[in-house]
This record gives structure tokens, sequence and C-alpha cells, in this order.
């Protein structure tokens, strides 16, 4: 026996909480339940414990839109993040909605039924149990829980300390008074690095190439005062847009005055370290900013850690692991205690969901995004997907809102179904990540794309999704309805309103 809900959400973290808020309050009428493969709220944070774990985005547009960040920091660590996540849970009564243990694995469509049936693993036996559903909403992000990205490096075995991967952290690995290297240059390395500097002997923050790092101050003075003066959601709201619009200038900004923005970007991180240190050679990228994500320091904690001697940062190529640690080939050897691979994660679509439509498996990356939202040829579907240049909590809550949308929109026209359908073949179809690192190029080729017109283009542009998901059309001709009403009568296929 299978149970049936009118929505299942796939996931319990930011997304997933935001997207049950938003239906419980904007269609009260319909069943919902969460499906969640671990067992316990929080998602991403959650699971990742490393020492340090914290936002790269600042908490007003990380948070949701209608829970008020009332915290200090804006640049937050993990367990206030998760605590922040679980009150919404709370708050909300969603916490009974959610079935822990259950990893879905599969969810079929039946055009005749308008309904899914989606299987998922139960528990440590991974019995298979069924629910139904006529509307799917993933909230599973896009990274890989069961692996993180780890290259493949020449002599492993010979190391004789231990050697870590920060996405499967556990509190008996000793750092303390320990020798470091922390390989990779990205977020997780730069917020490991000045963590693990406090109680560390000394941490290496070992590159093969810089990355972007910007310090940015850990609480918001502007937040602060307003919150001193107007109610706590004013303060929010103007906090939020406030730091909306700042980060769009500065990615519009970065992408038409790329070597403008690269110089001031560089000589910031000068006037962190000095004149003496080699800046040049250790934190300055070969592309061009917003390329990749940039990495944001809070109050320059890294700086400070290289500055005191308790960090540094090598530039180099590993050779082989030895015995005491590591060869580079610049000739150089790294001794170390604890060898930590912050070397990246692995995406992976739909967290690896099989995706099946009228018994036809659908192949991801055949598939053609709408909206930013839905996919082409799938019915009933929508998947909450982030920002790369922004707080993903701004398109999270932007697609749970257009879901609610939709809902009610089909409820009104007694539609079953709603099918994104693609009618110009001629348009160019491009990579869904338009991102140079690493961890994505490894994955973008599984991912659906996106088209070069809208409503296929995916907007990196928070104005613009608001226009097209908050306020634009939902029959917009493109979404194909159809399906049989309540009262019987049938509802053909139709896709825009009828001229």
């Amino acid at each position: 026996m299978s149970e049936h809900f009118d929505v299942i959400i796939v996931g319990a973290g930011l997304s997933g909480i935001g997207a049950a808020h938003h239906l419980t309050t904007r269609c009260p009428g319909k069943s919902f339940a969460i499906l969640e493969g671990r067992e316990a709220i929080g998602g991403t944070w959650d699971l990742f414990r490393y020492p340090g774990i914290r936002s790269d985005s600042d908490m007003y547009t990380l948070g949701y839109s209608f829970k008020p960040w009332k915290e200090r920091k804006a640049i937050a660590d993990g367990p206030a993040i998760l605590a922040y996540i679980r009150e919404t849970a709370r708050e909300d009564g969603i916490e009974s909605k959610i079935r822990f243990g259950c990893r879905v694995v599969r969810a079929s469509w039946s055009s005749e039924r308008a309904a899914w049936t989606v299987e998922a693993e139960r528990g440590p036996s991974k019995e298979l149990v069924r629910f139904t559903c006529n509307f799917l909403l993933m909230c599973s992000g896009y990274y890989d829980y069961d692996k993180g990205y780890t290259p493949e490096f020449s002599g492993t075995e010979r190391f004789q300390g231990r050697v870590v991967h920060p996405q499967f952290w556990t509190d008996d690995i000793e750092y303390r008074g320990k020798r470091v290297v922390v390989i990779g240059s990205g977020a997780t390395a730069v917020t490991l690095v000045p963590e693990l500097a406090k109680e560390a002997a000394h941490v290496v923050m070992l590159q093969r190439s810089p990355t972007y790092v910007v310090s940015l101050p850990s609480q918001d003075v502007i937040a602060r005062w307003l919150q001193q003066r107007v109610p706590s959601h004013v303060a929010y709201e103007v906090t939020r847009w406030k730091n909306v619009l700042v980060g769009m200038f500065f990615y519009q900004l970065a992408r038409r005055r790329p070597e403008g923005v690269k110089k001031r970007l560089v000589d910031l991180v000068r006037g962190q370290l000095g004149s003496d240190y080699d800046v040049d050679k250790h934190f300055t990228p070969r592309y061009n900013p917003w390329d990749q994500r940039l990495c944001v320091v809070p109050d320059g904690d890294l700086f400070e850690a290289v500055k005191a001697g308790k960090a540094s940062v090598v530039t180099d190529h590993i050779e082989t692991f030895t015995e005491k640690g590591l060869q580079l080939v610049s000739g150089e050897e790294l001794e170390a205690d604890l060898i930590v691979m912050a070397t990246g994660l692995r995406l992976l679509f739909l967290g690896g969901m099989e995706v099946v439509v009228d018994g036809r498996r659908m192949e991801s990356s055949k598939l053609l995004s709408y909206k930013g939202v839905m996919f082409s040829d799938v019915p009933n579907l929508a998947c909450a997907f982030g920002y790369t240049n922004a707080s993903w909590t701004l398109k999270a809550d932007l697609v749970s809102e257009y879901v609610c949308r939709l809902l009610t929109h089909m409820d009104a026209m007694g539609a079953r179904r709603c099918t994104p359908r693609r009618s110009d073949s001629d348009m160019e179809e491009l990579p869904l990540l338009d991102f140079s690192s690493g961890y994505v190029q490894r994955a973008v080729g599984a991912f659906p794309r996106q088209g070069s017109k809208k409503p296929w283009k995916v907007n990196q542009n928070y104005l613009l999704d608001i226009a097209a998901l908050r306020f634009g059309e939902v029959d917009d001709g493109t979404m194909e309805f159809a399906g049989t009403t309540s009262a019987g009568a049938e509802v053909r296929p139709h896709a825009g309103a009828t001229p």
C-alpha cells in the first residue's frame, strides 16, 4: 500500500523546509509530505561538520524571505544556520510532515492517473517503500552526499598520517598541535585553514592555482543599526534588498569590467597582507572575477592567520605523497601529520533519482530547463535550484512561490497535469551552469541544458526571476495544461490563451 499526497517534497534542508512553509501558507488545502534520506533536518548544514563550517553568503539573503534573520553575524556558522532551519520547521508544524530515512531512488509518472509513484529506500535495510503524489517538488540540492571529489594522487598509500575529506569529518580527527596540509583553494579550504590554525602547530593551504578571496565584515553594520530603530521584519527586508542590489551591481561590474575589478580585488588582498607578500603568486587567479565563485573570508580571518604565522599558502603541484607528507613538483616537501582533501564536491542531478515518464526513462542531459524551475516534457515536477552568483535561497523561495501559483492555476482551470513543451527547434542549447569551476565542469554534461531564449533561458538574476516567477503569466504559451476536472470534463492539451 502506498500513501498519497497532493505534493511530495524531496529533501528537508534549507530549500525543502522553505517549500513546506510556502505550501502551508499559500496552498493550505494541499496535503504534502517531505521525504528526507537522512535522519535529521538541515541537509547540507546537518551533514557537513568540519571545523568552522559557515555560509559564504550573508544570511539576509541566504535566509528565508518570510523569516527574518535576527542573529548578530551576517556570515553565520553552520550550527546557527541549522538552528534557524529547525526553528522554521517547528514554528510551522512542518516536522510532523517529514518522513526521515527515506532516500528517493525513482519517480515514475503516469499520464493516465496524472500521478507520480515515488520509490524510496527506507532505513539501513533499504526497504523499498512507495508514495504517490500529483506534484513532485525536488529540494535535494545538487551535491552528492555520499561521495566527495578526491583526485588520484601518486603514493597516497605511503603516507603514514591521516587523510580525510571535509565532507566526512568526524569528531575523532585530531589536529591540535599537529602539522596540517589542506589541499584546495575554494570555499571549504579558506574556511578550514583559519579555524584549524587556531590550535594546529601550523596549517598549509596547498593550491594548484589561486582563487579570488574577499574579506567581508562578519556583521552587517547597517542591519544592526536598522534593527535598533524599526521592526525586525522591516529591517530584514531593507537589508535583504540592499545586499541583493549590491551583489547584482558587483557581479555586473565584474562581467563588464573584469580587469578593473580583478585589480581592485587583488589590491585589497595586498592591503591585507602587505607589500612584501607574494600576492601575485598566491592570490592572483588566471581567470576573471565570477568565472568561478568568489571566496568570502569573514573579518579577513584567513589573512590574519597568515600574518600571524599560524598558516601559510603554497602554490604548487603535487608530485607524490611520501611517508612524511607531500613531495611537490618544485622539489619542496611538505611534512604533515594530517592531510585534508578540500578538493571539491561532486554534483548530482536530482540526488541521482531515476525519472520515468509513461514508461520512458528520461535522460537528464536531453532535458531543457524551463524558467530554471521545470523541465521539457516532464509533467508536474519542479526543482529548487539556486543561483551560482548569489544566495541559493533567493531562487529557492521564488521556485516555491511559483509552484504554489501553478497549483492554484491548475485547480482554477481543472487541469491535472502541466508540462513545458518546446516548440522552437532552432533555439540554441547551452550548458545549464556557465561556470569554469572544476566541480561544475566535471558534472555539467550530465545535467539538463538551457536555451538561448526565454522561457528556456536560466536567469542568474533575481530581478528577472521575480518578474518571470512571481508576476509572469503561468499560462504563457509554453506550458501545456491537460487532464480531467473534478466534474469529469476533459481539459484538452492547451498551451497559452486562445488568440
